[in-house]
């Protein structure tokens, strides 16, 4: 049998470790991480020079310094799989005077993640900023690690409420704190790698960063899986304690 207190904490640590765990999937799949704030541009020749940021940033080759420059000009959005970019739907830019703004899109591919980062962005001669580079593919990697981790002490929870024991909760727990953990990671270097960013590039006048409310969604569900951690680690502890007690009693 179990203690309804037991029950009770790990009823709660379900419930929060799924919404830090549907918190966490909605960050890593969305792109507001960090967001720009640009002037409005008015003249042909700037329109142009916007239009061919543009298509370079949808269609030409991954480089850090054109797509840096399409986002801090174009009012960017960036995540960690996505970059977007706020641009007309039509090739007349200066021609149309009220025009109306679409959300466009482009993915991170795999190698592009792992792609290193320079000392001054686009130049590959002035040498591999190994800091930028490993904070770049921490903030790829430790979000997978820690869905990785829930998923693991999710397949074990159900595997201990099969065999009716709260034997793995400890285990449970502590993939729960690792869990968190590496979500914080992923917020730290993601917060670091920006401000990296921002110190060896150009950012143009009256263009102001912000954070997005992807980036907090990650922020909440790292304490929530704590929580639920704390939750599980104080069960398997009380139950431990309780089942040598009995045990004591018995063999008196």
């Amino acid at each position: 049998m179990v203690d309804n207190r037991y029950a009770t904490a790990l009823v709660i640590a379900c419930v929060l470790s799924l919404l830090a765990t549907v918190y966490l999937s909605v960050a890593i799949g969305t792109q507001h991480w960090y967001q720009y704030s640009s002037p409005t541009v008015r003249g042909e020749a700037n329109l142009s020079e916007l239009r061919s940021l543009y298509e370079e940033f949808m269609e030409g080759e991954f480089d850090e310094k054109t797509y840096s420059d399409t986002l801090f000009r174009l009012n960017g959005t960036t995540g960690l799989w996505w970059r977007c970019v706020f641009a007309p739907n039509t090739p007349l830019w200066y021609k149309e005077p009220d025009l109306k703004m679409e959300l466009h899109c482009r993915s991170y591919t795999v190698p592009e993640q792992f792609t290193p980062k320079y000392k001054e962005p686009g130049n590959h001669n002035s040498g591999e900023d190994m800091i930028r580079t490993y904070l770049w593919r921490c903030q790829f990697l430790l979000p997978l690690g820690s869905l990785g981790l829930v998923v693991l002490a999710g397949l074990t929870g159900v595997l201990a409420c099969l065999c009716r024991s709260l034997a793995p909760t400890l285990g449970i727990g502590i993939l729960h704190l690792l869990a968190g953990l590496c979500t914080l990671a992923t917020v730290c270097c993601y917060l670091a790698g920006m401000d990296l960013l921002h110190r060896v590039s150009v950012l143009p006048d009256k263009v102001d960063g912000s954070l997005g409310w992807s980036l907090y969604l990650a922020l909440v569900s790292s304490p929530l899986h704590m929580m639920a951690a704390a939750l599980l680690l104080w069960a398997a502890r009380s139950h431990s304690q309780n089942y040598y007690r009995m045990t004591a009693y018995r063999v008196a």
